[in-house]
């Protein structure tokens, strides 16, 4: 990149990579592998905090001591009926999913934590209604591929926005980064998106 970079982004999504690129912050990646399995009891807002955080910390433990930049971890969980909906391993499981969604309100989960000379944390809950779906549109669904590394099994920037009936929350936080949320945590260690 060429100005500076602001923090390091512990994260594989290119999703929150155009995100933080909309509100023109600038970053290096560093790439962690964090288990995503929820610990026995853990509910889900327990669950995609300590991920997020989990994530920044492995991305900081990679770091010399004189780097003093901070790193962003995130984590999105997509919940229906208390169960947390992973990304699906394979097609039965997606379908299993998309069908459970089908004509139904669930919540989306985002977590963002940063972490350097502290920590913090930052959770939107953003409520999403599903259309019924038939089972043909779940199939054309999972052969256009784009259920395939999702919360969920759908990416509500994709063909899943025909599917959802009505927003309350966050999109970018259903996309998997809540920019309000990620902006107030950027000025508490020093950083403005509106700079």
């Amino acid at each position: 990149m060429s100005a500076p970079f602001e923090i390091y982004l512990a994260s594989a999504s290119p999703r929150r990579r155009e995100l933080l690129t909309q509100i023109d912050i600038r970053y290096e990646l560093l790439r962690v592998t964090i288990p995503e399995i929820p610990l026995p009891g853990e509910n889900a807002q327990d669950f995609v905090q300590r991920v997020a955080l989990e994530k920044a910390q492995a991305g900081k433990d990679l770091l010399t001591h004189e780097d003093t930049h901070p790193v962003m971890g995130a984590d999105t969980a997509v919940v229906i009926d208390g169960r947390i909906l992973g990304k699906p391993v394979n097609r039965q499981e997606a379908v299993d999913m998309l069908t459970s969604l089908s004509g139904r309100r669930h919540q989306v989960m985002s977590a963002v934590a940063m972490v350097a000379d502290h920590t913090a944390v930052r959770l939107n809950i953003s409520q999403v209604t599903f259309r019924n779906l038939s089972p043909e549109e779940i199939e054309a669904y999972w052969e256009s591929g784009e259920c395939h590394d999702k919360a969920g099994a759908y990416a509500i920037q994709g063909h899943a926005a025909i599917f959802i009936q009505e927003l309350q929350g966050s999109y970018s936080g259903v996309m998997g980064l809540p920019l309000y949320e990620t902006a107030a945590l950027l000025q508490q260690f020093g950083i403005n998106p509106l700079r």
